[in-house]
């Protein structure tokens, strides 16, 4: 069952593009400048774009983020506003999207549930960082039935029969972590992801995201030579929280994205 984001990689594919990934914390600093920032990115160029369910306990989130998570939980974000969020956006885009969430938020909801609610108000597809592959029964019988996507993600320590395991289910794409740790921006991105990603390369012909640590155009179509989309967040994220809810934070992040897509334009196939 194809989904907006299978579709969207398709559609990337066919240009000879690679594809820009952005995220933001679902709520930051509210669910109104959500929706504006969602069709901003859209519009500079963004092919899909992840929205992180804030969360009180985020492992893989660096500060930027668990700061954004903080200020969003403070002003009263919840699942049911993230959804009603997504079906907003979807009365006036059809931009694929994913959210970012632990799997803590998913199993209080109802795992099957969470789905259904998922593919009613038009989520494609959902990263889970503290999902091991070995847990991934918890949802994805009910995903098996849906059109939303569990995106799983690898990182550099991953072992080889690991990524085949990981990879034989993947839909959407595969998230490729470039660097151990937690997410934020860096002055350099990692120079040995170049044995990881042709691995994986060996075991898929799924998309391959790559993300963590990318925060300048110059990064981004660095990355986007081994990869098929580059994923953008706290740079992104960093933006908001200096501008906050207003028309100068919606242009700021619009034009951000417009610059990281321009570097990518470039560095297709």
């Amino acid at each position: 069952m194809a989904n907006r984001i299978e579709e969207r990689f398709i559609q990337l594919r066919q240009k000879g593009e690679k594809g820009l990934i952005t995220y933001i914390a679902a709520g930051d600093p509210n669910t109104e400048t959500t929706e504006k920032l969602v069709l901003a990115m859209e519009q500079a160029g963004a092919d899909i774009v992840e929205l992180g369910i804030p969360y009180s306990d985020p492992l893989a989130d660096g500060p930027v983020i668990q700061e954004a998570s903080q200020r969003a939980l403070k002003g009263g974000i919840t699942l049911e506003k993230i959804f009603r969020t997504v079906a907003n956006i979807r009365q006036q885009s059809q931009v694929p999207l994913a959210l970012m969430t632990y799997v803590n938020p998913i199993l209080q909801y109802g795992a099957e549930a969470f789905v259904v609610k998922c593919e009613e108000v038009g989520v494609d597809g959902l990263i889970i960082p503290d999902l091991p592959q070995e847990e991934t029964y918890l949802i994805r019988p009910t995903l098996a039935e849906s059109s939303v996507a569990l995106i799983p993600l690898l990182a550099p320590t991953s072992t080889e029969d690991r990524i085949k395991e990981i990879t034989r289910e993947a839909r959407g794409f595969v998230y490729c972590v470039s660097v151990t740790g937690v997410t934020g921006m860096r002055q350099e991105v990692a120079g040995d992801i170049d044995g990881f990603i042709a691995t994986i390369r060996k075991n898929t012909d799924k998309p391959l995201g790559l993300g963590f640590g990318v925060s300048t155009p110059e990064q981004a179509k660095a990355m986007a030579r081994l990869s098929d989309a580059v994923i953008v967040g706290s740079a992104i994220v960093k933006i908001i929280g200096e501008k906050g809810a207003s028309e100068e934070s919606i242009e700021a992040v619009k034009g951000f994205t417009a610059q990281l897509k321009g570097a990518l334009k470039d560095a297709g196939n």
